[in-house]
């Protein structure tokens, strides 16, 4: 059924244009990935659908009563709610209940023999079996313990940047709706999380629309993918993995009519140039036919984005660790007698839960904080480069991209000795000269992302520290710079929830495993998954196809893998699975009725939850 429609939809920035009269149909079965370079007007075109911004013009129709739950790049809270209140601070009705059910019960707890009170809970509990809320409330709950919030008395203002990130999504998972719309839900989440949240979308029934960097996740979670790409939106029935293969096809038709149109331009630039043309009606039709096949030529020449790897050379000793000891709190270690050589050429991807200290290890390697034991030696030619997590600020955003870039370098050059302009090396990351002119405080979010990239590219370092690079990144920009540091002569150390991109650029892994200690492993965070759990990733699409193929690659079965026979004790063991498989299903229905009677004790119900 079909849930909203978009028709002919304009929107634009004063000269910029964003969607030329696109048009869009959301059905209740579609789970939508939606892609583009930033500054596209990804996020915008999920406000408009979410009914926060205006379009320009077009028309927008929607089933009737329709409500949409949405989720902003950046959280939108108040610092003074506490996380429960924050949780129920929405408008629709059964929220409202849920929270005054809430508030109802705390006041009892603390005043049991007050009889207002109580005849007030028996009123909303009487309005709760009537709409049958209580698997609302139970869902809440459930969605927050997954996400590792049990402790719901804190204040907003006082959480970090991930743990707003986490509220705000179990808000939005929470509330029914019609359409589910996200705007990069995986930001500041560890891959446990990642993981739960593919799982629940995949489960949850209803529209979906979400942008998101992880390819991984796009894979297995949508069923349609939007494109916007110079003010057009393409669809793609299938998958990241069958949008990059139809997206070939499509540049390849595309290719084929570049050439005829490039053929036709030649001999029309040459009629031009011979100044023959007269004042009839045909000639001056010529003309006008000649700009419009120089506006589609423009068209067709899609810019790919391509990394320039700056060199700067790199000695034999790099960074080396020995017996490296960390704490904030004596009792409670982050890093615990570590020692590890750098080589030249390595490419280390740090994994872990968040808090287990991983940002903690860039800062010592980066010498902003100093070790409480052990020993940490930076080699004499070592150049760090240094690109955060966070959005940093910009002292004065009125200053135009280029001239922001320039106060690093006006050239950067390669091994090879060529060089680049600061503006060159700008169009390379699809800043056009129009762009390039531009303060920065009009670029998007995403966009001065890709600058502040940049600007770390163009010092030439040759240690490359890369603390969550994908946050905020657009896929594009994310395959060129997977596509640079193929390239990039030097050490790179990257702290990413990014399966995807772990398994694109690194080598070996740093997983933080809590109590200090942390487990060294070569290959990368497939290799690192299949050797400490047992477990294959399966149906992901094959990172190196991305950039070489641009194709899925789909595994041929030969004879000789062929599975074998089983054994007679596995036999035996099958058959005793329909009794155990029945025995576990009692167990969660127990459970399952436990959490219901446990939905105000946030410490049993995460209890019950891990069961």
């Amino acid at each position: 059924m079909t849930i909203i429609t978009l028709n002919e939809i304009k929107k634009s920035y004063g000269i910029v244009e964003l969607f030329n009269a696109i048009s869009l149909t959301i059905t209740d079965q579609d789970k939508i990935g939606l892609i583009g370079i930033n500054g596209t007007g990804k996020s915008t075109l999920l406000k408009i659908i979410a009914g926060l911004e205006h379009c320009d013009s077009g028309d927008i129709q929607s089933k009737k009563d329709f409500s949409v739950s949405y989720l902003p790049q950046e959280p939108d809270y108040d610092p003074e709610l506490t996380i429960l209140e924050q949780i129920y601070d929405r408008k629709s009705p059964e929220m409202i209940l849920l929270s005054t059910y809430d508030q109802l019960l705390r006041q009892m707890s603390q005043d049991p023999t007050n009889q207002e009170i109580a005849s007030k809970v028996t009123q909303i509990t009487e309005t709760l079996n009537a709409k049958d809320l209580w698997q609302l409330e139970t869902d809440v709950k459930t969605i927050l313990s997954a996400l590792g919030i049990t402790d719901l008395t804190p204040k907003m203002g006082t959480l970090s940047g991930g743990q707003r990130k986490r509220v705000e999504l179990a808000s939005v998972l929470a509330k029914p709706c019609d359409l589910l719309i996200l705007d990069e839900p995986t930001n500041h989440m560890d891959s446990q999380t990642i993981l739960w949240l593919e799982n629940h979308l995949k489960g949850r029934k209803g529209a979906q629309i979400m942008i998101t960097h992880d390819r991984y996740f796009l894979d297995r979670v949508v069923n349609k993918t939007l494109e916007l790409d110079q003010g057009e939106i393409y669809t793609y029935l299938g998958n990241y993995a069958y949008f990059l293969e139809k997206k070939a096809d499509r540049l390849s038709r595309q290719s084929i009519m570049a050439k005829k149109n490039k053929s036709l331009y030649l001999k029309e630039l040459e009629w031009i140039r011979a100044g023959v043309q007269g004042r009839g009606t045909k000639s001056k039709s010529r003309i006008q036919r000649f700009e419009a096949i120089k506006d589609q030529l423009k068209q067709d020449q899609e810019t790919e984005l391509t990394m320039f790897s700056a060199y700067t050379r790199l000695g034999n000793k790099i960074i080396e660790c020995d017996q490296l000891a960390f704490y904030y709190e004596k009792d409670k270690p982050l890093i615990q007698d570590f020692s590890y050589h750098f080589t030249r050429n390595s490419r280390i991807g740090i994994i872990g839960p968040n808090g287990a200290g991983k940002t903690t290890f860039l800062k010592l390697m980066l010498e902003t904080i100093q070790p409480q034991s052990g020993s940490l030696s930076i080699g004499p030619t070592v150049k760090m480069g240094y690109f955060s997590q966070e959005m940093e600020p910009i002292d004065n955003d009125q200053l135009r991209a280029l001239d922001y870039i320039k106060e690093s370098a006006e050239f950067v050059e390669n091994e090879a000795g060529y060089r680049l302009s600061a503006s060159q090396l700008m169009e390379t990351f699809l800043f056009s000269s129009d762009a390039q002119y531009t303060p920065v405080s009009k670029l998007s979010g995403g966009e001065r992302r890709r600058l502040q990239l940049l600007k770390v590219l163009i010092d030439s370092p040759n240690v490359l520290i890369l603390d969550e690079p994908t946050n905020n990144l657009d896929l594009d920009t994310l395959k060129a710079l997977e596509d640079y540091l193929d390239s990039f002569i030097g050490v790179v150390l990257c702290v990413s929830h990014d399966r995807y991109f772990l398994d694109r650029i690194v080598d070996s892994i740093f997983a933080f495993e809590g109590h200090g200690h942390v487990a060294i492993h070569a290959g990368n965070y497939s290799h690192y998954i299949e050797r400490t759990d047992g477990i294959a990733i399966q149906e992901k699409p094959n990172p190196s196809s991305e950039t070489k193929t641009k194709t899925p690659v789909h595994k041929q079965v030969t004879e000789k893998e062929k599975p074998l026979k089983i054994s007679f004790k596995e036999q035996k063991l099958l058959e005793t699975l329909p009794q155990t498989i029945e025995k576990l299903e009692r167990q969660l229905e127990t459970i399952g009725q436990e959490m219901i009677n446990a939905s105000s004790d946030y410490q049993k119900l995460s209890e019950l939850q891990a069961q």
